[in-house]
């Protein structure tokens, strides 16, 4: 479409009701446009009288358009003197201020007075979900949303009731705004008329951070943004991505982050010698690490390192290949995977191949990322289940193992108890639990917003991510103390280290980055 064509050779054209992802319905009318056709009695092209949308118009070989003109200005000064007759001037208490583009377009293609002088039409607020509050006094009626969970969710929620000026959004009886992607019409919404509950009166949206980030959710692997201010994460927003999630994400990656600012991760290493307990500086645990593990290959004690689907490739990769460089014969293992219901395919009821959106059961976002490392690197592999096997029948007495889940509750009964007959357990988590309470070091892990890498998603994608905030006081990121341990000196960087995989690894030469979408389109 020439609206779409126009945005995306950076051309600032305001529009409210189009979206590349949604159906074109044309009802705003603020992207409107003049086009030179044939002069019916000459066949010369000439200026149509009549404004066209431009989100509805085909690009065609040697078409003209302006949107410059003064028909289009006046048109776009109408529209939005229209748009705001009822609005209320609520700015200085509305979340969306700073990031409202009715207050962006009133501003560049608005004007600065209001003719209206009767009473403004008040709606109330309205709690049409769970999650979700729509402000009816602020809406523009674009239907974004309603043409969302039609088109997307396919769980038509919204629709629009009543005609005319008294249009407006609402919820079918009975049937509150509760799908698994609702979170996306408040993306959608380019006014303050829907909000997040979560979010709501927590934080200005100028204050906050982006940070570029992979949703660990599920193996999807959605591309989102971390919106954060000193060191606090305040909500988390999806990012475009045609390969993988277009413009959405679910509302369990959206809402399923707060466990990276519970008060009680691990925030200090440990070792144990005997019935001694010590807490050793971060500076000191490389020389701890590499003499416990030199002190096995002396012994040729077998050994294996557990890699969770949690960790990032970078961070994989350098356990692995440590471990490996001082115990040939260590044993790689995948760690415990989990799995929880079945595949949801959006808009409900599509069968995977027409799917628009599909969450997927597996809630962690680089198990095939830990198995392509595992294959690449060749060597004795193993399953979880012959591990815990293997340590019982004392064909395995040592083991590196990480964890990093949300799920606190992740180990079994059958690792904790044969974690216990292990001669050295060296163990990486965010939480206690029966194997850091066992282990004989344990490094305190950081969570996926405070470390820097790389996912591989269900489809082989290799997506990186960068770190948004920092680790609980006393943490360490991941990747600098497996750096220091592994031998290197200086600032870990998931780059740096991505380009010695790639020497190894083919695969790692090759990485996906989601494009940015045009500056003016939202």
């Amino acid at each position: 479409m020439v609206l779409q064509a126009a945005l995306e050779a950076g051309m600032d054209i305001p529009h409210y009701c189009y979206h590349p992802s949604l159906s074109v319905v044309a009802s705003c009318r603020l992207c409107l446009m003049e086009m030179k056709v044939p002069d019916p009695k000459s066949g010369e092209l000439v200026w149509m009288p009549k404004l066209v949308p431009s989100c509805q118009t085909p690009v065609k070989e040697g078409m003209e358009v302006r949107f410059n003109s003064p028909a289009v200005q006046q048109n776009q000064q109408q529209c939005m003197e229209y748009f705001l007759l009822n609005h209320p001037l609520d700015c200085p208490v509305c979340d969306q201020a700073g990031e409202c583009y009715l207050q962006d377009y009133s501003y560049r293609f608005g004007q600065p007075t209001s003719r209206m002088v009767e009473e403004k039409l008040k709606n109330p607020k309205k709690d049409v979900g769970p999650r979700t509050l729509l402000y009816q006094d602020r809406c523009v009626m674009c239907s974004r949303c309603v043409r969302f969970t039609d088109e997307i969710a396919g769980t038509h929620e919204l629709t629009v009731v009543n005609r005319g000026n008294r249009a407006e959004i609402d919820v079918f009886p009975g049937l509150p705004l509760n799908n698994p992607l609702q979170g996306n019409v408040v993306d959608l919404c380019p006014v303050g008329s829907l909000l997040d509950k979560d979010f709501l009166f927590k934080q200005r949206v100028w204050l906050l951070r982006e940070t570029k980030s992979i949703c660990p959710g599920c193996s999807t692997g959605c591309a989102i943004r971390i919106d954060h201010n000193e060191g606090v994460i305040y909500r988390l927003k999806p990012r475009f991505s045609p390969k993988v999630n277009d413009y959405w994400m679910c509302d369990e990656g959206r809402f399923g982050w707060k466990y990276l600012q519970d008060g009680d991760r691990l925030t200090r290493p440990v070792v144990r010698r005997g019935g001694e307990v010590f807490y050793p500086r971060w500076e000191d645990i490389p020389e701890i690490i590499n003499y416990r593990l030199r002190k096995l290959a002396e012994q040729q004690t077998p050994t294996a390192v557990v890699l969770s689907p949690m960790l990032a490739c970078e961070e994989a990769w350098l356990i692995a290949s440590y471990v490996r460089a001082l115990l040939p014969q260590a044993v790689l293992v995948a760690s415990w995977l989990p799995v929880q219901g079945a595949e949801q395919n959006f808009p409900v009821g599509s069968p995977a191949e027409k799917a628009r959106f599909t969450i997927r059961p597996e809630k962690c976002p680089n198990r095939r990322g830990v198995e392509l490392l595992i294959n690449k690197l060749g060597g004795a592999s193993s399953t979880l289940e012959d591990l815990i096997k293997q340590v019982k029948e004392k064909k395995i007495k040592a083991a590196w193992i990480t964890g990093g889940y949300s799920q606190r509750d992740w180990v079994s009964k059958e690792l904790a108890a044969a974690a216990k007959e292990l001669e050295l357990l060296v163990m990486q988590d965010l939480y206690a639990n029966a194997l850091t309470d066992n282990s004989h070091v344990l490094l305190p892990s950081c969570c996926w917003a405070e470390r820097e890498g790389s996912f591989v998603n269900q489809a082989g994608l290799i997506q990186p991510f960068e770190r948004a905030v920092d680790g609980p006081e006393g943490t360490r990121r991941d990747g600098q103390y497996l750096y220091e341990i592994a031998g290197y000196s200086g600032l870990y960087r998931a780059e740096k280290v991505r380009e010695r995989m790639a020497e190894q690894l083919a695969e790692f030469r090759d990485i996906y980055v989601a494009p940015d979408p045009p500056e003016h389109q939202h």
